[in-house]
């Protein structure tokens, strides 16, 4: 279905059922807005007219709308936990639509929590409403509620959830990872349209792009509905934004901070304004916030073999020299030392708009910028074993198995830019991430429709990023310590003994674009004379288009740089370094240097373009998804509710790559671009139950369909023919996605003071994932790398959830709160080939599945004060696939333990206090066994303080 059949098909759809409305209609519709004392919406409020057996929720903007409603005189009961129900009395004309406005009364027992200065009850309320009367099986959590403040970004309140943990990328949680499913295989969308990736391999969104104070609240879907996008393998995050308020709203915040590594400065704040009309019809909110933090990080890294190859001094007939290879203790036999410099300046803006046209008819615009500077300077230190023909057999010393001296090729660089502008001599990474977002609600007679388009892009460019290295060799020491990797140099070395290797410069441009158009229409059904059904279907298109432009030069000064000791040398061993102090970065150029050199300058530098280095990563596709769905959601009787669908997703891709051929001495030939095309169809059906044991218990099931799609460099009809080591390496345009069965269930109890208790399990039965395939050329014979599908993989799960106020505590206890959440993962990957080709015979289990996660909080919070106590803790899991077991890599359990608090100092304003990561925890990574590091990366503490005003 190409562009103009599938405009054509939404146009008649909506013709036919605004035909059916119009014919059909003799009854009149409630529609209205509910909000609490503040003005705040209430999202997740059920409304009931009792007498009719109908009712409905409300929307994370507290709107709502009742049809087919006869005649007459009727009571609307507004039921919401933590508030006193509301009873209105309405009457409904034929054919015309009744606009109510209601106002919530919190409790008696959320009065006596005595949190309304702080506003953490109301947040968690709204929050928990919302979860408890979706349909399908959803966590929903209010970013108040979990108390982050201005310099924490959406993602560090995401891994507050249960069955998610986060990747981190210099101290901040970036990738998110759902239920054990990689960051490419879930989506995340903001107010439903889908957020573009920036990233050029894959379809992760960055989540520390966007800060958690421009959103209001945070929905995760782990059993997705037939409306939704069906590419959710894991799950499907919804990020919804502040809304445009009943009454005039105005809030503040501004900080500062320290970051421990670097005793460097942050600086945030924030602000945001909303108010409506006097007629109620116009209304707007619009928020803006900025953080500028200067920190840092301190870095590890190692490779390891069990394999040791020297040269016996001996020639075979052909005059070739004779190798001989051994088995040894595993060794690392490559090491680094990095000292990170960073300062990231995030910036955001959000404006929201709605108009109701009249009592039928509204329009919306939701539009968000994130802008985010990325500034690095890197000062690496590594040293690597020689190749095997350049080691004798007295080059080198092996005791007990073990390799502790060997020749070794060490290396210093400098990572930087060019001086001044927004680069300042650093790496700069320009991240941006922005959404415009047009749509409409309507009600014609019977039929509600309501329609979007969105246009989103996401972009990311390093400009002038610079590096310049020196070499050396010399003999070195290898340590025994696999926790502690280390490699130190038998006899110092000074810069006068460093060569120049390479000055580089190179640019980075990756852009995706998405444009989402879809039309949703409803209508009154009752196949069970239940008195409450609903018929939804809808279209919805999606269309993108990815690129990514890279270029890399390489200079080599005319009159040349005789050693390091030529340039300006700095040394990085002024503090100690947070892996141990065994570890020192040692001397280097400095950044300030490398920027000033005049690299196009063609008297000082000769340049040299290398396409080798970036055409095979150079591509653009173009990705169109036309989907259609249907599905009814119907009592079964008063407590008993079925919603049952399906979903029809049509995928077309196109995509350009180069073929790139390296002949027998490994220098590059010669590319061409090479084009290609794909398309599939997934049917996604649906099933969810929900069962209201009680006014505070829920029962839930599901079972869905979900696909994920290949990563873009994977699709990608790229080629790389390298005759020097008979290698070759292909993208697989036939790749099918991944799909996945899943079923879930779901029992949570509401307790009456705003808490919930709940537990679930779950099990995905998963087709098609996707993992790089080693096999044999049979043409040439060299060895074939190429993503393929993968057999079956399966993960099963269990979820427990306990959220309470202890309010039913004497004294000052009752002023406690806790916050506990444990998720169980076990899964399994079938099909999974070693670098042999043969199938692997050990257990694998699915890259990205963590075995345990476990979120703790205990809060206190009385009238003015308040202060919590968190914990996020996931266990290790594997994270990429090697050859063979040896050489699989992990990502290690990390254990995050932050603090924060507050004071009122009235009902407006506030002082806080944030210290995080007080444990220092590690980014780290193993191979193979855990006490075997890979890589260790750690960041300290951070505090920030500041202060926050609020007026309502």
């Amino acid at each position: 279905m190409n562009r103009k059949n599938y405009f054509n098909f939404l146009l008649v759809t909506l013709f036919v059922a605004l035909n059916f409305s119009f014919t059909q209609a003799q009854t009149g519709a409630v529609r209205g807005n509910i909000a609490d004392e503040t003005g705040i919406y209430v999202p997740g409020a059920a409304v009931l007219i009792p007498e009719l057996n109908k009712g409905t929720t409300t929307d994370f903007d507290g709107n709502f709308t009742l049809v087919e409603i006869p005649e007459g005189t009727y009571t609307l009961v507004v039921k919401y936990m933590g508030y006193e129900d509301l009873n209105e009395e309405v009457k409904v004309a034929a054919n015309q639509t009744l606009d109510v406005d209601l106002i919530l009364n919190s409790s008696t027992t959320t009065l006596e929590t005595v949190q309304l200065l702080g506003g953490g009850l109301s947040a968690q309320a709204r929050a928990l409403n919302a979860q408890k009367n979706k349909t399908n099986i959803t966590n929903i959590v209010s970013t108040e509620q979990i108390g982050k403040f201005p310099d924490a970004n959406i993602g560090d309140a995401v891994k507050r959830i249960p069955g998610i943990t986060m990747q981190v990328d210099q101290g901040e949680a970036r990738n998110i990872i759902v239920r054990g499913l990689a960051p490419q295989l879930n989506s995340v969308t903001l107010n439903g349209s889908r957020i573009p990736s920036a990233e050029g391999d894959n379809r992760n969104v960055q989540m520390d792009l966007i800060p958690s104070d421009m959103i209001q609240t945070i929905e995760v879907s782990k059993a997705v509905t037939p409306d939704m996008d069906g590419d959710a393998l894991g799950g499907s995050v919804n990020l919804v934004t502040r809304s445009a308020p009943e009454d005039f709203r105005l809030a503040a915040t501004v900080g500062s901070g320290i970051n421990f590594i670097t005793d460097k400065r942050i600086l945030s704040g924030s602000f945001l304004v909303g108010d409506r009309t006097k007629d109620g019809k116009f209304g707007y909110m619009v928020s803006a916030s900025i953080n500028d933090n200067d920190f840092g990080s301190d870095n590890v890294e190692a490779e390891w073999s069990d394999e040791f190859e020297y040269n016996t001094g001996q020639q075979d007939s052909e005059g070739e020299d004779i190798l001989q290879e051994m088995d040894v203790n595993p060794y690392t036999s490559a090491f680094e030392i990095r000292k990170y410099l960073v300062q990231r300046v995030r910036r955001s803006f959000s404006a929201n708009l709605n108009y109701d046209i009249n009592d039928n008819n509204s329009l919306y615009f939701k539009s968000m910028y994130n802008w985010r500077d990325d500034r690095e300077n890197r000062f690496a230190y590594a040293s690597e074993i020689l190749d095997g023909e350049d080691i004798g057999e007295g080059d080198f010393t092996i005791t007990n198995g073990n390799l502790v001296r060997f020749p070794a090729e060490a290396e210093r660089e400098t990572k930087g830019g060019i001086p001044g502008g927004r680069i300042q001599n650093r790496r700069l990474e320009d991240q941006r991430m922005q959404n415009y977002t047009l749509g409409g609600d309507h009600l014609f007679g019977k039929l509600k429709f309501d329609w979007m388009g969105s246009y989103a892009k996401a972009s990311e460019e390093r400009p002038n990023e610079r590096y310049i290295s020196w070499e050396t060799e010399y003999m070195v020491s290898n340590g025994t310590d696999p926790e502690k990797p280390l490699q130190t140099p038998v006899s110092a070395a000074s810069p006068v003994d460093f060569e120049l290797k390479e000055i580089t410069e190179e640019y980075q441009y990756t852009e995706e674009e998405d444009i989402n158009v879809f039309a949703n229409f409803e209508l009154p059904v009752d196949f069970f004379n239940q008195g409450s059904g609903i018929l939804k279907f809808g279209a919805r298109g999606r269309f993108k288009n990815k690129s990514r432009d890279n270029n890399f030069f390489e200079y080599s000064p005319a009159n040349g740089f005789n050693t390091m000791e030529d340039t300006e040398v700095i040394s990085q061993n002024g503090r100690e370094f947070l892996a141990g102090g065994q570890y020192l970065p040692g001397f280097f150029t400095s950044a300030d240097y490398l920027g000033t050199l005049n690299l196009n300058n063609q008297d000082l530098f000769e340049s040299d373009n290398l396409p080798d280095e970036y055409l095979q990563e150079n591509f653009e596709a173009e990705e169109n998804v036309y989907a259609g769905y249907v599905m009814a959601n119907q009592k079964l009787s008063e407590n008993f509710s079925i919603l049952a669908g399906v979903r029809l997703e049509a995928t077309n891709i196109s995509s350009l790559g180069n073929e790139l051929i390296f002949n027998e001495d490994g220098d590059f030939e010669g590319a061409t671009p090479v084009r290609d095309e794909s398309n599939y169809t997934n049917i996604l059906p649906g099933v969810h139950l929900k069962y209201n044991a009680t006014d505070n218990t829920v029962l839930r099931f599901a079972w869905t369909n979900t696909l994920a799609r290949p990563n873009y460099i994977d699709l990608v009809p790229y080629r790389a023919i390298n005759n020097e080591d008979e290698e070759i390496s292909i993208g697989n345009t036939d790749l099918d996605p991944s799909t996945s069965m899943n079923f879930d269930f779901m029992a949570e109890y509401y307790f009456s003071s705003v808490g919930i208790l709940s537990g679930g399990v779950f099990y995905k039965d998963i087709e098609d994932f996707v993992y790089t395939y080693i096999s044999e050329d049979q043409a040439t014979g060299y060895d074939l790398f190429q993503p393929l599908n993968g057999d079956k993989a399966n993960i099963y799960g269990a979820e427990v959830s306990f959220q309470r106020q202890l309010n039913f505590l004497p004294g000052f206890a009752r002023n406690f709160g806790v916050y506990l959440n444990y998720t169980y993962l076990h899964s399994e990957a079938n099909g999974i080939r070693n670098e042999d080709g043969d199938l692997r015979e050990d257990e694998l289990s699915l890259p990205g599945s963590s075995p345990n996660m476990f979120n703790g909080s205990l809060s206190y919070s009385d009238k003015r004060f308040s202060a919590r106590l968190s914990a996020n803790f996931s266990d290790a899991y594997l994270d990429e696939l090697g050859g063979n077991a040896f050489e699989d890599r992990y990502y290690d359990e990390q254990l995050f333990v932050d603090f924060n608090m507050s004071y009122s100092i009235n009902k407006n304003l506030r002082i806080f206090a944030d210290l995080n990561n007080i444990t220092n925890q590690p980014l780290r990574y193993y191979q193979g066994v855990a006490n075997r590091t890979m890589q260790m990366e750690y960041y300290s503490q951070r505090l920030t303080f500041g202060l926050k005003y609020d007026l309502y």
